[in-house]
């Protein structure tokens, strides 16, 4: 029996280091997959629970050197790593900056205090084995694991130019010591592992906002009194209480008053939302101006509030291809530096003559510069960012993964019904035959069609109602299928329906018929009034195209994506909703089971990307590169597809392929950024130019510099 396990992560720094742990838990017998992001510091693992727990899990990753627990609270997990690391950086700089200024500041000054080789080496050492601790535990858990990490090339460049020092105050005092390069050194190091704590808590603010709006407290009505009780105390079935003003506690089904409720937390749309009796509602939704009571329908877990903090969650672990290059470079690069500066070592001092230090030195500015910690960070960062901007406009993307394929799209296939369209039948034109006038044409059919079950009747009963018109009584109503309907008012008999009805009873069609067909070609259904042998007009229904669905057809042209149309309806209507969407290409008469079929045949032109609403299209979204998944938060839509548009708006599609866009070129900056400073100041340092405390400034700056260029991606517009 699968099941997942999340586990918080400590001690990890660097891409090696997640590239261990990963390694680990992917070779355990019954781990079926294992992802461990270093961005958040978490292990995804999937296992067979018959042969693991969370205990064997958590000993595995201890056993590499790092801390493990069962993942909990994201906010407190983080906020305490956060404060280890400045506790450590804090020490580090009570003892670097006093060897700093003796070491540095006072040599070029040409100051000379008594026993100072002694005072550095009394300054250095907290340094070096207290905060440098981490090092040697990380290089020793790459040992046991026969690898190299980031650690290691620290521990050794800093352990070098320690220990040379100690062996020159105790053997060879006068020849120079270099106590100020090992403590500045960590220090540095710490400071820029500080900086990116701060900047990657900055990156998680989508999910922490999330969690931030749940309320609280809730009203339920228990025993027929109204009662306060923690909103984790809500149980399905509650009769809950919310007032104008009120965060709304949990998902449920209105049962008695109305209002309007701010869903934009959900869905980006600023607009309020009517709800009326039998309305659903949404847990963390603000409730804006009536008072309502709703039936607890979903709690805790199992809300969409708690439903879309796992999606994203999910999907800022998830790994995109991309990130592949950044573990395979950091696996090859660590023992390629070492070599390097072993060989930087040995032409200085054996083959140019140089002074051991200097030698020294040279070898511990390569392994120092060399460091691309910032590699780890360069793709989850920015997915991070990405995938949190997207969720605060209603675009749920579920990984990294999608984020990179999206960006490479060539066709995007939109089904019609419910998609392009709204789904819902609507009255589109009403054409009267004078003196008689369109508002009463549509009150006679509307009185006509009141009794009626048909989609269509109740399409122009709802015309009817939004125009305020009162409908009449109707007497001897009768229903022929394939025709149409039949009924009186007063003492005038009428007739509504199709042209095979008008003809059934000797109604004279004439001119009309020329309009009847004008009407079907643009795909409507023409219902015909008729009373006395004689046409009184025609009512067109039809399935109306979404606002919206043209401008996002228009977007993904310009953006250089082909668009399709998928539909089970016949060529003439497929190609008149297409016509008014602006849509070229059109898949017409295509059953639901072999769409899926049509993605395929597509797929081999170029990356596909199909657009349903998550329920009967959800072959075709699994079988599509990236599937598009439209519902206002409905468990059908979460689960199917790789990105959920919240809002039911078309917009959101080139949205969506936009912020891939931005986001796989901010990730292709950060790798840029993460790899300059270590390719430009390799040979820098091999050439003796580079100062080890210069190397580790430019190795903490890659660092930050990539997870700030990640964050610049929020201030970008959609």
């Amino acid at each position: 029996m699968a099941r997942k396990a999340e586990l918080q992560i400590t001690g990890m720094h660097c891409a090696s280091c997640s590239t261990l742990i990963d390694r680990a838990l992917s070779r355990t017998p019954g781990v079926k997959e294992a992802n461990v992001n270093l961005s958040t510091a978490k292990a995804t693992v999937v296992f067979d629970e018959t042969k693991l727990d969370e205990d064997r899990l958590i000993g595995i990753i201890k056993g590499k050197g790092y801390g493990a627990s069962v993942h909990t609270g994201h906010e407190h997990s983080e906020a305490e790593e956060t404060k280890g690391i400045r506790n450590k950086l804090l020490l580090g700089l009570v003892f670097a900056i006093p060897a700093f200024i003796i070491g540095m500041v006072f040599m070029w000054l040409g100051i000379m205090i008594p026993y100072e080789d002694y005072i550095m080496w009394a300054l250095a050492t907290p340094v070096q084995f207290i905060v440098g601790a981490q090092f040697y535990r990380g290089t020793w858990a790459a040992l046991k694991n026969r690898s190299a990490n980031m650690d290691t090339l620290i521990a050794l460049g800093t352990s070098a130019a320690y220990f040379f020092s100690v062996y020159a105050v105790l053997f060879s005092p006068g020849s120079g010591q270099y106590f100020e390069t090992s403590a500045v050194l960590i220090t540095i190091v710490i400071l820029g592992r500080y900086l990116e704590a701060i900047a990657r808590r900055k990156t998680s603010d989508a999910i922490r906002k999330l969690m931030g709006l749940s309320p609280k407290i809730a009203t339920v009505i228990r025993d027929r009194k109204e009662m306060r009780i923690p909103v984790d105390e809500v149980i399905v079935g509650d009769i809950v209480i919310v007032k104008p003003g009120e965060k709304i506690p949990v998902d449920g089904i209105i049962v008695e008053g109305s209002s309007a409720v701010d869903e934009s937390m959900i869905t980006g749309e600023s607009i309020p939302v009517e709800k009326r009796k039998r309305d659903q509602v949404i847990g963390a939704t603000i409730n804006k101006t009536g008072s309502f009571r709703f039936r607890a329908e979903k709690i805790g877990q199992d809300t969409t509030l708690s439903h879309i903090i796992k999606l994203i969650e999910e999907a800022q672990g998830k790994k995109a291809p991309i990130q592949r290059f950044a573990d395979v470079v950091s696996a090859y690069f660590v023992p390629t530096v070492i070599v390097i500066a072993v060989i930087t070592f040995l032409a200085w001092y054996l083959v140019l003559g140089s002074e051991l230090s200097f030698a020294l030195i040279a070898a511990v500015a390569v392994l120092v510069i060399a460091c691309p910690c910032a590699l780890g960070l360069a793709t989850p960062t920015a997915i991070m960012v990405g995938t949190g901007k997207g969720a605060k406009k209603g675009i749920l993307i579920k990984g990294g993964d999608a984020l990179e394929t999206a960006h490479k799209l060539k066709y995007v296939i939109f089904d019609k019904t419910g998609t392009i369209t709204k789904g819902i039948p609507a009255v589109t034109d009403i054409v009267s035959i004078n003196p008689e006038s369109n508002n009463n044409l549509l009150m006679v059919a509307a009185s006509i069609e009141q009794d009626s079950e048909h989609p269509l009747a109740d399409s122009i009963v709802k015309e009817a109602k939004k125009k305020g018109i009162r409908l009449k009584k109707t007497t001897g109503f009768k229903a022929i299928p394939g025709y149409g309907v039949v009924a009186s008012i007063g003492k005038e008999r009428y007739y509504l329906g199709n042209a095979r009805l008008m003809k059934k009873n000797n109604v004279k069609m004439g001119k009309i018929e020329v309009r009847v067909r004008d009407l079907e070609r643009q795909g409507k259904t023409v219902m015909i009034l008729a009373s006395k042998g004689k046409v009184n007009g025609m009512i067109a229904v039809a399935d109306t195209i979404k606002e919206g669905s043209r401008d996002a057809v228009m977007a993904l042209q310009k953006m250089k994506i082909f668009v399709y149309m998928i539909t089970g309806d016949n060529e003439r209507t497929a190609k008149a909703i297409a016509k008014q969407a602006g849509i070229h290409h059109v898949f017409a008469g295509v059953l639901p089971g072999d769409k899926a079929g049509y993605v395929k045949a597509l797929q081999g032109k170029g990356k596909v990307a199909m657009v349903g609403d998550g329920i009967n299209d959800s072959p075709a979204l699994a079988q599509a590169d990236i599937g598009i998944a439209m519902g206002s938060g409905t468990d059908v839509a979460m689960e199917t597809g790789n990105v959920v548009l919240m809002r039911d708006d078309l917009r959101d599609v080139p949205k969506a392929i936009r912020l891939s866009r931005m986001t796989m070129s901010k990730i292709r900056q950060n790798m840029f950024w993460a790899l300059f400073y270590n390719t430009v100041g390799i040979p820098f340092a091999a050439l003796g130019l580079l100062n080890p405390m210069i190397a580790g400034a430019a190795m903490a700056l890659s660092s930050v510099s990539v997870v700030s260029n990640s964050l610049l991606l929020k201030a970008k517009r959609l």
